[in-house]
């Protein structure tokens, strides 16, 4: 079984520290320097999402090199205000071809747990875009 541990320190407002092992990140509102809760969701989002690719890129040997992903969440207006649709954009840059790729990005979706978390409340859209 897999664990993960993170500390959270606050200060009497919702400022505070996200710590994990070997690193930090500032959380608390929506200001700058800071990231808020879905900032931290949908990064978690993208950062499992891209492990997960680039796993199954390596397998199938897809050539690039680098990626983008830009992802957008809309929550619902009734509490609790979950998300109600997030749009995925993943760019992959200077891919030889486009043959595959597709395929690892579906695939990708299907074995990220926290792409499968977030998909039992939200629509999750997916766009592949490929730019030299």
């Amino acid at each position: 079984m897999s664990e993960t541990r993170v500390h959270l320190k606050f200060e009497r407002q919702f400022e505070g520290v996200l710590e994990a092992e070997g690193a930090q990140a500032p959380v608390g509102k929506k200001t700058e320097g800071r990231l808020a809760p879905y900032d931290l969701l949908l990064g978690a989002l993208g950062s499992c999402y891209y492990a997960t690719f680039v796993g199954l890129a390596d397998k199938m040997r897809l050539a690039y090199s680098r990626a983008d992903i830009a992802i957008h969440g809309v929550k619902r207006e009734e509490a609790p205000a979950t998300l109600k649709t997030v749009d995925m954009v993943l760019t992959i840059h200077g891919a030889s071809e486009g043959k595959g790729f597709q395929r690892a990005a579906e695939l990708a979706a299907k074995y990220c747990s926290v792409h499968e978390t977030i998909a039992r409340v939200a629509e999750i859209r997916l766009e592949v875009v490929f730019e030299a």
